[in-house]
């Protein structure tokens, strides 16, 4: 049996141990207080966690929205605004027509394989958005001014106009802001950021390559063509328009103007578009199984008769060039163009 003293002894020791093990127990913020100086590791572990974004009030092409707090269940109904979500490293639960999706945005990164179709871009299926419980749905105000009421019902909605009106500002710039404030609203502001400058390079580097090869400021036009009607149907690109001026940014010039102002950036017509402008450099897009300059253009006397086709100075682009896309179509475009044009010798 212990005396007395000895379990006195015993009491006070365990008592400095509770004491001693409450103080080394306490917040990390104090822990840096000595004179050891933290690695890298320590001190972002010990960093709080980011607070939640605060409400957003977001002014678009049919109103004006508030977005809460950062979303997370994110449906897209225009491409191009989920190649932005993808770009900055966001995957949508739901995106419309992903089949149309993958067949014309050409970038790296794809849709994930969660992804849900949720329709077409003009009439998605408003029963599956529902059930994909998202909070936030994102659009193009040309497409959804008739659902948008129903949609907003569903899920804070915003809807973007990439096409500015006259005097209003070119698609290019409206890309890039569209992008930025996409990227603001799911918390990756700093990856957007990183996503333009590497953007900024990829001109750059064309820029330079063109003009190692004497070929900067280079003229050029650029037309989307397809059969309507057996005949031979041309987009071709005007100044406000995103795909010229990405051309511009890497030194070329635009040889086509419109004599009027393009709402979607681009005038229709047929082969005689391109008399005044035959002198220059052309790019053309078309469907593979639909070469229009190949089928319906090769007997025609017009175009045959053009400078730039009897000097080969036409480059076809691949079918999946996208013209309406975000900052990785851009890159996407830049490297086709460049390449292209570096095979006039």
């Amino acid at each position: 049996m212990k005396s007395p003293i000895q379990l006195f002894t015993f009491a006070l020791s365990a008592l400095l141990l509770v004491v001693m093990t409450a103080c080394g127990s306490g917040s990390t913020s104090n822990s840096n207080a000595g004179t050891a100086t933290p690695t890298a590791s320590t001190a972002a572990s010990a960093a709080p966690s980011a607070a939640p974004a605060g409400p957003k009030t977001i002014k678009h092409g049919l109103g004006t929205t508030e977005v809460k707090t950062t979303p997370k269940r994110i449906i897209v109904l225009e491409w191009t605004y989920a190649e932005d979500l993808i770009a900055v490293g966001v995957q949508p639960v739901g995106v419309a027509d992903i089949k149309g999706y993958k067949a014309n945005v050409n970038v790296s990164t794809p849709l994930a394989d969660t992804v849900v179709d949720v329709g077409t871009r003009q009439e998605p299926n408003l029963e599956t958005i529902t059930g994909l419980k998202p909070d936030l749905i994102i659009t193009a105000a040309f497409r959804s001014q008739k659902n948008y009421d129903a949609l907003s019902k569903i899920a804070p909605t915003i809807a973007f106009n990439p096409y500015p009106a006259e005097n209003e500002g070119d698609q290019y710039t409206e890309m890039e802001t569209t992008f930025k404030t996409i990227a603001d609203l799911v918390g990756k502001k700093a990856e957007a950021d990183n996503v333009l400058a590497d953007l900024q390079q990829t001109y750059k580097a064309a820029a330079d390559k063109l003009k190692a090869a004497n070929k900067a400021g280079a003229e050029f036009a650029l037309t989307q063509a397809y059969t309507n009607q057996n005949a031979a149907a041309l987009r071709l690109f005007a100044d406000n328009s995103m795909v010229v001026k990405i051309l511009e940014k890497i030194g070329l010039k635009n040889s086509f103007k419109s004599s009027k102002f393009e709402n979607y950036g681009f005038s229709l017509g047929s082969v005689e578009l391109l008399t005044p402008i035959q002198n220059t450099n052309l790019f053309y897009i078309v469907q593979d199984n639909d070469n229009v300059f190949e089928n319906q253009l090769k007997d025609n006397a017009v175009w045959k008769g053009l400078t730039f086709v009897k000097e080969n100075r036409t480059f076809k682009l691949p079918q999946n060039t996208w013209t309406f896309g975000g900052p990785l179509s851009a890159k996407v475009f830049v490297d086709q163009a460049t390449t292209a044009l570096l095979t006039i010798k």
